[in-house]
């Protein structure tokens, strides 16, 4: 799509509040592979809270991504009371939405570190895989990852969120949800160990030989990642 970001603020700060979901969809990329995130920054740079609460209010996909998106801006403007809320849209049946969750709180990692890492640490403790799923995906971002505490921080919770896996029954394995996770796990310890291989490569590779068909398969998936192979 031409245009960029600037151009869609400006845009967007030229409509009514009641024009923006019109505008948003007619450019949202969907249905399509790809939605135009680029526009749903904008929104999340230039919207406030009621806006945002009537894009999520309105239930279509797109309009959703954008408003969580935006929530993560208020989040780290100081706007705490949101955590319950990304949690909860955390657990969205869309992987959009939930990727959207993902990129909220890393726009607070971006401005308030310590605070990311705090949230990370009390959703990998959440006994919803898909929220344990948003603490891993939300911290193992390169750029966040960039002192050797961030990403001991992001080792850490790749750790827990693997341990909390291989303690499922077998039966509960198949559930949908923890198969999200699963996948996350599948490439998210090789950003963790890759920020910082000298403490992250040995908890990695003590992972090698497990005899759990899903933590073999977690490290086979990360092992085939560049940023982990050239280290291995």
């Amino acid at each position: 799509m031409s245009g960029g970001g600037g151009r869609y603020r400006a845009e967007l700060n030229a409509l009514t509040p009641a024009e923006w979901p019109d505008y948003l969809l007619e450019r949202s990329g969907l249905p399509g592979p790809r939605a135009n995130i680029e526009l749903a920054r904008a929104v999340a740079d230039e919207g406030d809270r009621e806006r945002f609460d009537r894009l999520i209010a309105g239930g279509e996909e797109y309009l959703v991504f954008c408003g969580v998106l935006g929530l993560g801006r208020l989040l780290a403007e100081g706007a705490d009371d949101l955590v319950d809320r990304l949690r909860a849209h955390a657990t969205d049946s869309r992987w959009r939405i939930r990727e959207a969750v993902a990129m909220a709180l890393q726009r607070l990692g971006d401005a308030d570190p310590p605070r990311l890492l705090e949230i990370a640490a009390a959703w990998v403790a959440d006994p919803h895989p898909l929220v344990r799923r948003a603490a891993v995906a939300s911290l193992c971002e390169p750029r966040l990852l960039r002192t050797p505490a961030a990403a001991a921080a992001a080792v850490e919770v790749c750790a827990r969120a693997t341990d909390a896996l291989a303690a499922l029954p077998r039966e509960e394995r198949r559930d949908p949800d923890v198969r999200v996770l699963r996948q996350a796990l599948g490439y998210c310890w090789s950003v963790a160990v890759a920020a910082d291989p000298g403490p992250g490569l040995p908890r990695f590779q003590a992972l090698a030989g497990s005899a759990d068909a899903d933590i073999a398969w977690i490290v086979r998936e990360n092992r085939k990642k560049a940023r982990l192979a050239k280290l291995l």
